[in-house]
């Protein structure tokens, strides 16, 4: 059976217009920065969320933001300790503009009012966490930096009466059109807004350009540290319009997610990279520190080394998960540096200053997602893409922990340099001849089961091979349209899209582990993997790394 997925989603002509100069998809740090930082330079904003304007994925982040902030760092450390991390897949310029642009975007945001923790003289306090060389991970809260930067720029924008939010609101499709050059361009966009009605709720709204900050797809998979929202809406948008995905099959599995149990589904409780920055260590069942030799930085090595290592341990022991040791912290410490992770563990059951903790993998952080430029441009005129929904090329095969926040910051910024300049006269949308569909919402369950476990932290061609038979059989199940199915469709459309990159790339990198082919290949697959989708089907392109790419020259 071939894997054809919806081209979009509402065939009905929409239920209500309006308009606006620039649309800004997702709250959480990209979207709230990019909608800040053009006030005042285009007309007109739009800001529309699924959830509330506080809840964005921003809010879970825990570790902290990193810049080369401290005494002694520099951003070309940091470059170095990104490059490393990224296992030769990262763009070697979108990397030096993170780097050397992150220490200003973190300082704005703190005199825009966020709280960074401080030491008793002052100091900005600056922690350390798997695959960096320096102290350099600015946190707020102890560990709820996330909650602390979504409450300043929620507050900022609340005092921006130029600034409109729309509040449970799915985009459903974008609208094209053609610009004065006759090239094709983004029109608007298609939005339910829940709770109105399926006829009334939809919607479009007219715009001269969208900038997609939707956040990642961790719902793919059974087990995620993400939220419930996060299913994949952006990247799915964008697919179907015609834009270009890139490194899809780079999706990070964070290390020590806390184990709940084999009927444990949706979000798990992260245990902050952190707390190992801060001395805690992994021990197997026999009490065995399994770390020790695996890398130069022992617990504190690179997330995907982190994530085999447990996996490998696991599989050799038969157990559903590792031990996190942060006993030794004692509690004055945990009450102080950690409380939201204490909180979280007591109210499962466990008491880290008394117990160890029970961590396996499970599914963190898209790196890859909308291929967009130094600039956010995407190949689509009039959409831009920052934050986890886009492959900027700073997190190559695997994300430097605590990268995420300050590339939502920095490449916002950067879409706010440009775009004004790059508006276009506003274009009424052509007539839509894409395939319309819904998949229905019920198959759900089983395509996160088949991605959790043919295509998560272990992959191989047969596993891989089974999976996307699989999700041609659950794509072929047709739906009536709704929230619910709208997602699944999302998420189906994503996972084809993951899994034909994945079963493509035959070699092991980064976050993408092919048992069968346990080896980085740099002379055949040092490159991208490009998705767009033709007739319904996910068409995937390999295009080699330029000289440039990786911190080559």
């Amino acid at each position: 059976m071939s894997l054809r997925v919806p081209e979009r989603l509402s065939a009905g002509a929409p239920g209500w217009s309006r308009t606006a100069d620039v649309v800004v998809i997702g709250t959480g740090v990209a979207g709230l920065t990019a909608a800040l930082r053009l006030r005042g330079r285009v007309d007109k904003i739009l800001v529309v969320t699924k959830d509330v304007l506080s809840a964005g994925s921003t809010q879970w982040a825990q570790g902290g933001i990193a810049a080369a902030l401290g005494p002694g760092d520099t951003p070309t450390e940091h470059e170095i300790d990104t490059l490393v991390a990224g296992a030769g897949a990262c763009d070697l310029e979108a990397v030096r503009a993170l780097v050397n642009e992150g220490p200003d975007a973190v300082r704005e945001l703190i005199a825009l009012g966020a709280n960074f923790d401080h030491s008793d003289g002052g100091e900005l306090s600056l922690t350390r966490e798997g695959g960096h060389h320096r102290d350099r991970i600015a946190h707020a809260g102890g560990d709820a930096t996330g909650a602390e930067i979504q409450r300043a720029l929620v507050a900022a924008i609340e005092a921006a009466p130029e600034i409109e939010v729309i509040q449970h609101a799915l985009a459903v499709d974008l609208q094209l059109g053609e610009d004065g050059r006759g090239q094709r361009c983004v029109t608007g966009l298609t939005l339910h807004v829940m709770g109105e009605g399926q006829r009334d709720g939809v919607g479009e709204v007219r715009c001269r350009a969208v900038v997609l900050a939707s956040g990642g797809l961790g719902q793919v998979f059974s087990q995620t540290t993400n939220p419930s929202v996060s299913t994949g809406d952006g990247m799915a948008l964008a697919l179907r319009a015609g834009a270009v995905l890139r490194d899809l099959e780079f999706v990070q599995f964070h290390p020590t997610v806390m184990y709940l149990g084999p009927d444990s589904r949706g979000q798990q409780p992260l245990i902050s990279e952190a707390v190992r920055g801060e001395g805690a260590f992994l021990v197997d069942f026999d009490g065995t520190r399994f770390m020790q030799g695996v890398h130069e930085l022992a617990d504190l090595a690179p997330r995907d080394v982190v994530a085999k290592a447990i996996t490998r341990r696991m599989h050799e022991q038969g157990k559903p998960h590792m031990w996190l040791d942060a006993r030794h912290l004692g509690a004055e410490f945990w009450e102080k540096r950690f409380p939201t992770i204490l909180a979280t563990a007591r109210s499962h059951g466990v008491d880290p200053v008394t117990e160890l903790i029970p961590v396996s993998p499970a599914c963190h952080y898209a790196s890859g997602g909308v291929a967009t430029d130094l600039w956010g441009r995407t190949s689509i005129p009039g959409l831009y893409a920052t934050g986890e929904v886009a492959c900027s090329g700073v997190h190559g095969a695997n994300r430097l922990a605590s990268n995420s926040l300050l590339e939502g910051l920095v490449f916002s910024r950067r879409i706010a340099q440009v775009l004004p300049d790059e508006l276009g006269a506003r274009t009424d949308p052509a007539p839509d001849a894409r395939r319309p569909g819904v998949i229905s919402a019920k198959v759900r369950s089983a395509m996160q089961a088949t991605m959790t476990e043919q295509v998560g932290v272990l992959r191989s061609a047969p596993g891989l091979e089974a999976a996307l038979t699989v999700l041609a059989e659950l794509a072929a199940d047709a739906g009536d349209e709704g929230t619910e199915a709208w997602e699944t469709t999302n998420l189906v459309s994503i996972s084809a899209a993951l899994a034909t990159s994945a079963a493509l790339r035959e070699e092991t990198r980064g976050t993408h582990w092919r048992e069968d082919f346990p080896d980085r290949d740099d002379a055949a697959f040092s490159g991208h993997f490009d998705v767009v989708l033709v007739d319904g089907a996910p068409v995937v392109t390999f295009h080699p790394a330029e000289a440039t790419d990786q911190g080559q020259s």
